[in-house]
């Protein structure tokens, strides 16, 4: 296995005990729960579904398409653009919902958030480059 698919895989994990643990200081604090709800719901859904699914994707879906896979820079590149933007959103979103510093909190929130969609649109185009079309009979 690819070095960097051991690495998306092992960011999914760490985003996902992170998630969890936000979750669960969520019920303990319910005070400051809203706050964080956004930060809860990205580190699981962006940080440990998407991450895993890169990262098993890489692995896989080149081996089912029988190629390798387009471009070994663009994942790496994705990689580490997916998790900038992902911290960039978990640490800005609290300030933002708080009101802290809202022009610095609302301008890193937001550029934090295109550099997760750029990491996206990467395997986007990574995969279908890789993957080979299907002949039809």
């Amino acid at each position: 296995m690819d070095k960097i698919v051991v690495w998306y895989l092992r960011m999914s994990l760490i985003y996902f005990t992170a998630g969890a643990a936000i979750g669960l200081g969520m019920l303990i604090w319910p005070h400051e729960a809203g706050s964080y709800t956004a930060v809860h719901a990205h580190l699981n859904l962006l940080g440990f579904m998407s991450m895993m699914i890169y990262g098993v994707g890489y692995h896989i879906l080149p081996k089912f398409s029988g190629a390798h896979i387009y471009s070994p820079a663009i994942m790496t590149v994705q990689f580490w653009f997916a998790n900038a933007g992902l911290i960039g959103m978990a640490v800005s979103w609290p300030l933002k919902m708080r009101g802290s510093m809202p022009s610095l909190s609302g301008a890193v929130l937001t550029l934090s958030a295109a550099v997760s969609l750029i990491a996206i649109f990467l395997f986007a185009f990574n995969i279908l480059k890789t993957i080979k079309p299907v002949e039809m009979k």
